[in-house]
């Protein structure tokens, strides 16, 4: 029985300490030098210029939401993060190391922590769902046959795919090849998770799945995340930060309510283009 009169404290409350544990994690985060900063980018293409002195950053563990119209550069930004394209001008960090100076082998390593889901899925036409996600892992190796099945099957369960395990891509939705194509890249053990427009030519119901998705992955993998939409649904359920491009330059870069409150008129003119383009759920 517990003896009110010693020095002894009670445990806490499993509640508390999640709550303690996460006011913890997040105090750690807010220590550490933000995970990606992009600074002062540019790049044209054929001299016409698609970023413009474009710079950012996001904290572990945060989801920043790129921004815009068709055209103003957001995948262009995860392409130079990837190591695809390399800008003109500015420098590009991960975790304090600068990108932009690497050559191929550097970049392999980089990718090793960084993955993108295209918004093609990019999947392997000629395997099935089941090999596709096990491609990453066999890959990296350290791994028996029998452990990345059971590897397999967890990630395509995660993302809720189970009944495609056998299909080929061809034979999947649009909504469905985006939701196996993160089980692949969830299979690369990756810190940061780059999604280039998820939702796009989906109806609204797989948009917002796909959107919970991201979402859940985030709570219970932590994962540091950049989501390029043009769908503000998607950014107010993702977003930490939001960053507004326009003609190529940041127009904005903050908290998602700055952002749905600026007065800007280009982001008032986006927001109201928005509403009226999106079908109701």
């Amino acid at each position: 029985m517990f003896d009110s009169s010693s020095n002894a404290e009670p445990l806490a409350t499993p509640a508390l300490a999640g709550a303690e544990e996460r006011e913890h994690a997040a105090a750690l985060s807010a220590l550490r030098e933000p995970m990606i900063v992009f600074s002062h980018v540019s790049i044209s293409f054929d001299g016409r210029p698609v970023l413009e002195d474009v710079s950012f950053s996001v904290n572990h563990g945060q989801t920043l939401c790129i921004l815009g119209r068709s055209g103003v550069g957001k995948s262009v930004a995860l392409r130079i993060l990837m190591g695809f394209l390399k800008p003109d001008e500015g420098s590009v960090h991960v975790e304090g190391q600068e990108i932009t100076t690497l050559g191929e082998e550097g970049m392999r390593a980089i990718r090793k922590r960084v993955t993108m889901v295209f918004q093609n899925g990019a999947l392997f036409d000629s395997l099935s769902v089941r090999e596709n996600v096990a491609f990453p892992l066999r890959e990296r190796g350290g791994l028996d046959e029998e452990q990345i099945q059971q590897e397999v099957d967890r990630l395509i369960g995660l993302v809720g795919a189970e009944d495609t395990v056998e299909a080929l891509p061809a034979s999947l939705s649009t909504g469905r090849k985006r939701a196996v194509a993160i089980a692949r890249a969830l299979a690369a053990r990756p810190e940061v998770v780059l999604y280039d427009e998820p939702t796009t030519m989906v109806d609204p119901i797989i948009a917002r799945r796909l959107g919970d998705l991201i979402q859940r992955l985030k709570r219970q993998l932590g994962f540091t995340s950049i989501v390029v939409t043009h769908d503000m649904r998607v950014a107010e359920r993702l977003a930490d930060q939001v960053l507004f491009l326009h003609q190529g330059r940041a127009q904005f870069f903050g908290p998602l309510e700055g952002f749905v409150g600026s007065s800007d008129p280009h982001i008032q003119q986006f927001l109201n283009l928005d509403a009226y383009l999106l079908p109701s759920e």
